[in-house]
């Protein structure tokens, strides 16, 4: 079956007709039928823990802009992005941006890279989120504004020079994934990995001295933080036991409170994971054939989901006692299973036709979610998946936040296309239906095609823009 092929999320009309579609995919997924209105509403629930006060439970997560300067500083397109992260009415931003901690671990060449020379342009960023939050919501409504930066290194998905060139450097040898760089994959070296907490360090320092509240230490979505928590096979001082395989984390976490202790420091976590996934010659996306004891996965779901968080337990236990508490999660990769990590009914160019419907996709990211946070009640859980529920997003959301199984709802490329949506839900607005993300993908093909980010579909700006024009031609090429 095709994508185009399952019914659309627009088509259900009611609660009760969406309802009846989620039980016949045996799905448990499930949504309020009607939407509390004002302070009432649980979505409108400040949060407090420690001395942090959020104001509300809608999060901003972090997204990979492909529209900063060739040496990592923000652009005017950057600018803006996060101008409409501050006018969204979400009160935790959680990190905004995927911000490179060195040269070679960034996963294009626009992507923003935090360097003593680029600091204070980053910092610029916070103060017009910042700015753009007071100026619509009143002069003092950033008391409750809780905003972080995800610091990251790209690993085997590291394309520092060329939109084009992949410059991988990975974790470990992958039975599957290193068939997929045709020039070769090099693996990092124990010293190697030293220096780069030394990085992950200086770049925390960087965040602190900017006004960020938190930062985020990336471990999810195949990037380098990621590979390393299943780098069974490795040899050396990171590989092969989970105290080996956590060893960088571990110590990306002391090294940043070396340097600034009064940061607190959050992990946005891929949680389960699966074989990687191919195109079939119908389009349609398939497991890769892997070896009965494949173990190249942090989190490998099969059958049951229980036992395929049992690793995420481990390493939230271990963060728990590090005193880590605020976990974003999130599953799988954009680049090996992007239905499992983005569930969408139309893939970018370079991706195949999901091979079900992307609402099973959506269940499981919120099902791993609820269980964890029903495992660590004291953790701070921000869950994802939720932009392909589309219409019932807010029914959806609610209905989670109201029941414990999340503290946060988080948006991605629902707030490219529609940014005013928290804003919209909590001041009991209809949505606006013609802003709603469809996943259509093309904030992804557009960078997959080295074109800046943005929404060409629905945001009039980037209708508008001269790449808009070159997208349609290369997507049609």
């Amino acid at each position: 079956m095709s994508g185009t092929a399952y019914p659309r999320v627009a088509s259900f009309k009611t609660a009760a007709a969406f309802r009846k579609h989620l039980r016949a995919l045996g799905l448990t997924l499930d949504l309020d039928d009607e939407l509390d209105e004002g302070p009432a509403s649980p979505l409108a629930q400040p949060f407090d823990i420690d001395e942090v006060h959020v104001g509300n439970r809608f999060c901003i997560l972090p997204m990979e802009g492909w529209d900063g300067t060739s040496d990592g500083a923000p652009g005017d397109l950057t600018r803006r992005r996060w101008q409409h992260f501050g006018v969204s009415g979400a009160k935790l931003i959680w990190g905004g941006e995927a911000v490179a901690v060195r040269q070679d671990g960034r996963a294009n060449p626009n992507q923003l890279l935090l360097t003593p020379a680029n600091a204070r342009a980053i910092a610029n960023l916070r103060e017009g989120l910042v700015s753009a939050h007071r100026e619509r919501f009143g002069s003092n409504a950033d008391g409750d504004l809780y905003v972080g930066l995800q610091l990251t290194h790209s690993g085997r998905y590291a394309r520092p020079g060329a939109s084009n060139r992949h410059e991988p450097l990975a974790a470990y040898a992958h039975p599957i994934l290193d068939r997929r760089f045709s020039n070769g994959v090099r693996m990092l070296t124990d010293d190697e990995l030293d220096r780069l907490i030394e990085d992950f360090a200086a770049a925390a320092r960087l965040a602190w001295n900017a006004g960020f509240a938190f930062v985020d230490v990336k471990q999810c979505h195949g990037y380098l933080g990621h590979e390393l928590l299943s780098a069974h096979d490795r040899p050396g001082r990171y590989g092969g036991t989970l105290e080996n395989r956590t060893r960088f984390l571990r110590s990306v976490v002391d090294a940043i409170r070396s340097v600034a202790p009064g940061l607190v420091i959050a992990v946005r976590l891929s949680v389960f994971d699966t074989v990687p996934f191919r195109k079939n010659p119908a389009g349609l996306g398939e497991p890769e054939p892997a070896a009965p004891d494949y173990h190249a996965a942090f989190g490998l779901l099969r059958d049951d989901m229980h036992h395929a968080l049992n690793d995420a337990r481990e390493v939230l236990a271990l963060l728990e006692h590090l005193g880590v508490r605020w976990i974003s999660v999130s599953a799988g990769s954009p680049y090996y299973n992007p239905h499992v990590q983005r569930p969408a009914l139309f893939p970018p160019s370079d991706g195949y036709q999901p091979p079900e419907d992307p609402l099973a996709g959506v269940a499981r990211q919120i099902d791993a979610t609820a269980r964890l946070k029903a495992d660590f009640p004291s953790m701070v859980f921000v869950g994802s998946a939720y932009s392909y529920l589309q219409e019932w997003l807010p029914h959806v959301a609610q209905h989670a936040v109201r029941g414990g199984s999340t503290d946060f709802v988080g948006l991605g490329r629902m707030v490219l296309a529609y940014p005013e949506l928290p804003a919209d839900v909590l001041a009991g607005r209809p949505l606006q239906r013609k802003r709603i993300c469809r996943t259509f993908s093309d904030c992804t093909t557009g960078p997959r095609l080295g074109l800046v980010s943005g929404c060409y579909p629905l945001d009039d700006f980037y209708k508008t823009h001269p790449h808009a024009v070159r997208l349609k031609e290369m997507k049609e090429g």
